[in-house]
This record gives C-alpha cells, sequence and structure tokens, in this order.
C-alpha cells in the first residue's frame, strides 16, 4: 500500500482508525526528508496492515503547529487514538522496522488501562 497525504480536514478521521498510523512530517526543502522518503515508501509497500501518512510541513502548517513539531522529518505513530511514538529525525530501514514490529505487539487493551488508571491519578490530586 503506498502512503496517504493528510491535511487538517483528513487527520482526525486518520487517527480514528482501528488500524495503526505512522506519519512522517517533511517539507519539500529538507534534505534528510527526501532521503528518508524511500525507506517509508518501502515500508508502506511491505505493510499493508498500516496506514503510512505524510503531512507536508509547508503546505498544512496549522496543523503541523497543532502538533508541535519543531524539525523535521518527524515521525509519530497513532494506535487506538493514542499517540504511541514521536520523535524527531529519520530512522534507518532497520530502526523503522523495529518500530513497526514494537507497534503491531503492543497489547492497547493493556495500554488504555493504563491511560485511564493516569487519568484517576490526575482527577484525584
Amino acid at each position: 500500500m503506498s502512503t496517504i497525504e493528510l491535511t487538517k480536514d483528513t487527520f482526525e478521521a486518520a487517527i480514528q482508525s482501528d488500524k495503526p498510523l505512522i506519519i512522517d512530517f517533511w517539507a519539500p526543502w529538507c534534505g534528510p526528508c527526501r532521503n528518508f522518503a524511500p525507506v517509508f515508501e518501502k515500508a508502506a509497500e511491505q505493510h499493508d496492515d498500516i496506514t503510512f501518512a505524510k503531512i507536508n510541513t509547508e503546505e498544512q502548517d496549522e496543523l503541523a503547529a497543532a502538533m508541535r513539531i519543531r524539525s523535521i522529518p518527524t515521525l509519530m505513530v497513532f494506535r487506538e487514538r493514542v499517540m504511541l511514538f514521536n520523535q524527531a529525525g529519520a530512522l534507518s530501514a532497520g530502526q523503522l522496522e523495529e518500530l513497526i514490529t514494537q507497534v503491531k505487539a503492543l497489547d492497547m487493551a493493556q495500554v488504555h488501562a493504563e491511560i485511564a488508571q493516569q487519568e484517576n491519578q490526575g482527577d484525584q490530586q
């Protein structure tokens, strides 16, 4: 599967999907972004069970600001509306595969339970 382009209008629906979502925040002038693009595209072709998306920070500056993007490329991973990963800098193919393996292996019921527990503790303070 190839990558999709996200905009501020399509972002919310994308993170609500049941499929894991990996987003590459990039810009056309960014050298590391251009170097990372083929790695990202190849991973997208190999993992049909994950949605791979790109957000052009030049065209979607409002969305980039809302997501607090300070440098590019930045990768974010969402699963079941939970941000699981947020890191600036390009990954190697091996690092991206390792991240994908970890995301797929997560027990999301446990993740949601931990979030609920943290929220409950915050309410009690």
